[in-house]
Parts: structure tokens; sequence; C-alpha cells
């Protein structure tokens, strides 16, 4: 089973997105409301896959992720949630986010686009 860890400060946003993730049998392994409790907890999770909301990532995104990726013994599957990233900003994360989804797609669509990063995860996982 694919372990999540959700990183979302919104307590309504994390509920749906576990709902959905135990739909599709993924298996929520951890929460955090604020970016340096999911700095703190993501790499001792034991997590596949990492849902972070792009909200909660401090004024250098690119610098918060890279810290994170560095922290982690293993490899993890980064997906950032967004409301809204313009292009630039998006093709500055591109090399350290595994994913992009935005949170107004239909929740079937982010379930099976959470489905297809579970698998891609598994494949480069060395285990």
């Amino acid at each position: 089973m694919t372990r999540v860890f959700l990183a979302d400060a919104q307590a309504e946003e994390r509920s749906a997105l576990r709902l959905l993730l135990n739909d599709i049998k993924m298996d929520v392994i951890g929460e955090a409301a604020d970016w340096p409790a999911a700095l703190t907890q993501i790499p001792i999770s034991g997590s596949d896959l990492v849902l972070i909301d792009r909200g909660l990532l401090p004024i250098e995104p690119y610098q918060a992720l890279g810290i994170l990726r560095a922290s982690c013994s293993r490899l993890i599957y980064i997906i950032l949630l967004l409301n809204y990233l313009d292009s630039r900003q998006q093709g500055e994360l591109a090399s350290i986010v595994d994913l992009f989804i935005h949170k107004q797609e239909p929740p079937r669509r982010i379930a099976e686009r959470l489905q297809h990063a579970a698998w891609s995860a598994l494949r480069r996982s060395p285990n």
C-alpha cells in the first residue's frame, strides 16, 4: 500500500484529501498543518508520496523543498498542490517537484493522477 504524508494548513482540505486517498487504497501515515512540522515529520514518516500545499511553503519554495529532499534518507515523490502558480514559478520548481496538481481539478482526475504518481514512485524506488 502506498504511504502518503499530507501537508496542508487547512484541516478541511487535509480531510478531503484523506478521504480521496482512502478511496484509492492509499494509506495516510502523517499530516502537518505548517511547514516546520512537515519538515520535521516527513523525513521520519517512511512515506512514499508527499502532498504539500504550495501555500504552506516559505517564501523560497525551491530552497525549502531542497532542504526537505536532503533530509530524507529514502527517495520520496513530492507532489505540490496548487491553487495558482504562474508558468515561471512552476518552471523554477519543476526540477525538484515530481508532480503539480491543481486543487480545482475534479476529484476523479486528482485520484487518477495520484494513482499514476504512486506507480511512478514505486518504479523508481530501490526497495
